[in-house]
Order: C-alpha cells, then structure tokens, then sequence
C-alpha cells in the first residue's frame, strides 16, 4: 500500500476540510503580524497534522474496525494533538490573522452578556476537566460504542466532542499566566492533570484485564487485522489509556509546574505579589520621617 492510499480520505468531510484550512490560514495571516518562533510553528502545524491523519485518512477505516486503533485515534484527537496546538499559543496568532472587521466584531460579541458568558463556560475551571473526562469515558460505554461505531452521525460527534473538549482543556492547562486574568489558577493547572488522568488509567486498566469481549462491535463491521484476536485488541486499546494517555497529561503537568516556577521567579503570583507589596509598605513606614 503506498502512501497516497494511507492519505485518501475514508469518509470525505467538507466541513471538516475547511475547519482544517480556515485555522491554517488564519495561524500563517497572523504569524505575518506576531512574531512566531520557529518551535511554536512547529508545534502548531504537527498538532494539525496529526489531528488531520487521524480524522480524514484510511486510519478513520482502521479505527473504526480495531479497538486499539480506535484508542489511538483518541489518544490524538483527545490528548496529543490539541497538547500540541495549544501549546503553540495560537490564540493571539489566530485572531489577528482575523480580518479587521472580524476582529472588531469579535471584540464587541465578547463584551456582551452572551460573548461573556459563553467564554465563561468555554473556560470555566472545573466544567471544563470534568467534560475531559466525561467525554472519554461515556463513548467507552459499550452499549454506546456500540451504536456510534455503527451511526455516522454518532460516530462524528464522538470525534469531534473528543477533539474539543481537549482543546477546552489544553488550553486551561498551559495557559501562562496568573489568575486572574487566567481561568485557572497556577496551582490548580498542575493538580487537574492529575485529577484528569486517574479515572482515564483506571478505566484502562481495567480493559486491560478483562478477559472477555466487552466490544463485540468491532468482530462485527469486521476486524481489519484479523489475526489479532478480540481480547488482544481489547488489552492493546487498554493499555493505550493506561500508559500513553497517562504520560501525556505528565508532561502537561511539567509544562504547568514550569509556568509556576516562572510566574514565582517573577513574583507574578497573586499572593505573592500581595505580600511583596505589603513588606514594601511597611519598610517605606519605617523608613519615613517621624513628625511632632
């Protein structure tokens, strides 16, 4: 099988081909306004890379006949892929590739009550995660699996929920700076990580060991690799939540506690700065001038 072959699209998506364009071309218009280093471009066009092999290749037919393909293919669009867009801070970049008139009314939606509230939502510390994890584990339910492996519109809104509720998360985990005006604070973007990660391992693990077929969807559309049985298949799935999915959130983690190092080196931390500035007052008290 060449190449070409891996890249034609098993199911054609028009929306999802002008998704893929629509935030290439904004992220190249910006970067000819911000300064964009060399290993945040990198980051950016990989993470949209990997998503686009993953969602509008022939991996789409595998994934939907393998279970740990299926697995893998999450493992990017949840974990990997939006880790490494967000971590090329494309926000700024994209809204400035904008058009002027966009970006003027962009500005102006935010500033409404809607515009405010739905950013709130969009970033809000502890919806966000818990939709990280939710929308992991319900799709691993089988009866769901089983009728969103086999309904088109199920399985896209499977991918697609994935893919944005990590995004939602990534981009609360690396944010840089101090809270506020960041959702999340420093402190919590390195303890939800861990958070996130226990009930995604422990569900892993637990298909890991099961020793019977819990997915019968996947013998039914027809394995494509049929000498891998179903309980080989079902471990190899499990492990992959287990083990890649674990070590991906422990870098974000290492990014995070990264961050807070740096915002404390700074003295940018909120309770920090406040000391700072209190210690500050009251030398400047002791040093003024006493007056009869």
């Amino acid at each position: 099988m060449d190449l070409l072959y891996w890249l034609t699209p098993w199911e054609f998506s028009p929306t999802l081909l002008l998704m893929f364009f629509i935030g290439g071309g904004l992220f190249v218009r910006g970067a000819r306004v911000h300064h964009v280093t060399i290993v945040r471009q990198a980051l950016f066009w990989l993470g949209l890379a990997f998503l686009y092999l993953s969602l509008h290749t022939r991996v789409d037919y595998y994934a939907e006949r393998m279970f740990f393909i299926h697995r893998l293919q999450h493992l990017v669009l949840h974990h990997f892929g939006p880790l490494l867009v967000m971590g090329a801070y494309p926000g700024q970049v994209m809204r400035a590739g904008l058009p002027q008139r966009w970006r003027f009314a962009l500005r102006d939606f935010r500033r409404t009550c809607i515009g405010h509230g739905l950013e709130t939502l969009l970033t809000h510390k502890v919806l966000v995660p818990c939709l990280f994890v939710f929308l992991v584990l319900i799709w691993l339910v089988p009866v769901i699996q089983f009728y969103s492996m086999l309904d088109w519109r199920l399985y896209r809104l499977m991918n697609w929920s994935v893919a944005a509720s990590g995004f939602m998360y990534w981009n609360l985990v690396l944010d840089r700076r101090p809270s506020p005006p960041a959702a999340m604070s420093p402190g919590g973007r390195i303890i939800s990580p861990v958070l996130t990660m226990a009930p995604q391992m422990l569900v892993g693990a637990i298909i890991t060991f099961t020793q019977h077929d819990i997915y019968p969807v996947f013998a039914l559309c027809g394995r494509a690799i049929p000498s891998i049985s179903a309980t080989m298949d079902q471990t190899l799935g499990g492990l992959t939540m287990w083990i890649p999915a674990g070590i991906i959130e422990v870098v974000g983690l290492l990014i995070a506690l990264g961050t807070l190092m740096r915002l404390s080196t700074k003295g940018r931390l909120p309770n920090k700065r406040a000391r700072m500035q209190r210690a500050e007052q009251a030398r400047q008290g002791e040093q003024a001038p006493l007056t009869v």
